[in-house]
């Protein structure tokens, strides 16, 4: 039993620790986040649309999995932290040994090393020195720096390019730390809502989710919004005018488009949607009187119940705006709040004779009596009431986010492109007691192109050799000329 308790701890390690359990955590948490980008996420998403979009049974199933708000669920966070755990228990795990390799690197190779490594030549030399000597000189042409390493026993040489490339997964280990710690930071503080403003008003209460809000240290207010449309009238840009409201003096302000929010103490607002309230804002007529005694043709402007006199016995008053109307059973009924095929009701009063008559734009059979009104109203213009949607956001984690994903395009520089290169060169007599320089290497990644390198580095030596074995020829014979 007591054998069991101690190798419990040491199983759970290994599982953590071990590559294969952090890529199928991984690939899940990838899944997962997918899943979050396609599934409609509330409370950016209206209520009505949502229903619009999934049956009733899949909407239930996926509110009460958290697939409708992955980011902040709690099983996600979960996951989160135990990809962290996982990736720190794998760096904890390998780094010892990664490290001793960093900090000690193995300079003097001895020789069941130089027989096994794969790349390697070996060049006949007249001395030790000589040979030496070149390769330093080869060394530096082919750009690599070489120290010597002096034994008691032995001269060679080392040369190294990019040692910190072996270190390169563990910067990527640390990114993916930072991107998840900015992940499970969003989810337990950070909040997403919305906000929905008409020019001229302003509010700190985000709607977070449906029946739930959540109040600001600070008020937005619209000061004004629109949209730029293409000449076949799909819409080009939306655009708002905000401003930030604190302690009631205005501290800010920035007009936004889409991607480009405003933001403020860490709270971001964008712009997410655009249209029509589907309530008037002004009504413009071309008013014509019937018995042009009474009255003269005018055009005049009105607003939701505010009379506005025609004449000194007249006056007409606004009192409905339906932006889509219908009519069923005997009543009219707005549609929707789309102004697709507006009605006005209006009031047309005679002071004089006592008498109110119901004027309806366009005529609704039962309803108008226009025919008794002492005016012909023709519509001229019409405006109505726009709102702006805004998506609100508060995410304090995007900071540790971005500087994983920095420190990530780093680590990944350096894993895919960036190769740790070592070279030893060793003076060695082989079989026949002849002496010989013998140049290996090896690299992490990229085999092919070091193998040219070496290459290189061998030619070069060896035409270095040839070079000061024809000048010490050439000087005897020079020392008898001379002679």
């Amino acid at each position: 039993m007591a054998l069991s308790m101690k190798t419990a701890p040491r199983k759970l390690w290994r599982t953590l620790s071990s590559i294969k359990t952090g890529v199928i955590l991984i690939i899940l948490c990838v899944i997962f986040s997918a899943a979050g980008t396609v599934i409609l996420q509330r409370p950016m998403i209206d209520p009505d649309d949502m229903q619009r979009a999934y049956s009733p049974a899949m909407l239930r199933f996926l509110d009460v999995t958290g697939l409708t708000d992955v980011f902040h669920a709690r099983w996600f966070v979960a996951l989160l932290v135990l990809v962290s755990l996982c990736i720190i228990a794998a760096s904890v795990e390998r780094f010892p040994n990664a490290w001793r390799y960093f900090a000690r690197p193995y300079k003097s190779p001895d020789d069941i090393f130089r027989r096994a490594l794969p790349t390697q030549a070996q060049i006949r030399i007249d001395d030790e020195e000589q040979g030496l000597s070149a390769a330093e000189r080869a060394l530096k042409h082919v750009g690599f720096h070489s120290e010597r390493i002096v034994r008691t026993d032995s001269f060679s040489l080392f040369s190294e390019r990019h040692r910190i490339s072996e270190m390169a997964v563990y910067i990527v280990h640390a990114s993916l730390l930072l991107i998840f710690l900015g992940g499970i930071v969003d989810a337990l503080y950070g909040w997403r809502g919305f906000l929905m403003l008409t020019p001229g008003t302003s509010s700190n209460q985000i709607e977070i989710k449906t029946g739930t809000t959540k109040t600001i240290p600070f008020s937005i207010r619209c000061d004004g919004t629109g949209e730029e449309t293409y000449a076949d009238g799909s819409p080009k840009k939306w655009w708002s005018k905000l401003a930030v409201v604190e302690n009631g003096r205005e501290v800010s302000r920035k007009e936004i488009v889409v991607n480009d929010p405003l933001s403020y103490h860490g709270v971001r607002f964008y712009q997410s949607s655009f249209g029509q309230t589907g309530k008037l804002d002004k009504l413009t007529l071309d008013v014509t009187p019937i018995d042009e005694k009474t009255g003269k043709a005018q055009e005049i402007a009105l607003s939701l119940n505010q009379p506005v006199p025609l004449d000194s016995d007249t006056t007409v008053e606004l009192t409905e705006f339906i932006p889509d109307f219908v009519v069923q059973d005997g009543h009219i009924y707005a549609r929707s709040n789309d102004v697709v095929n507006p009605a006005v009701h209006m009031i047309v009063t005679s002071k004089k004779a006592n008498k109110a008559v119901n004027v309806w734009l366009p005529e609704i059979q039962g309803f108008a009596e226009n025919a008794a009104s002492p005016y012909i109203f023709q519509p001229k213009d019409l405006k109505t009431g726009l709102f702006t949607g805004l998506q609100v956001s508060h995410e304090p984690g995007q900071w540790s986010v971005w500087a994983g994903v920095v420190l990530m395009a780093i680590g990944l520089t350096f894993v895919f492109y960036v190769s740790h290169v070592r070279l030893w060169v060793v003076p060695v007599i082989d079989a026949r007691g002849h002496s010989m320089l013998w140049v290996g290497g090896t690299a992490n990644r990229n085999r092919d192109a070091f193998e040219q390198k070496f290459k290189d580095v061998v030619a070069q030596i060896q035409k270095d050799l040839k070079s000061k074995s024809a000048e010490a020829a050439e000087e005897p014979k020079a020392a008898a000329i001379r002679g």
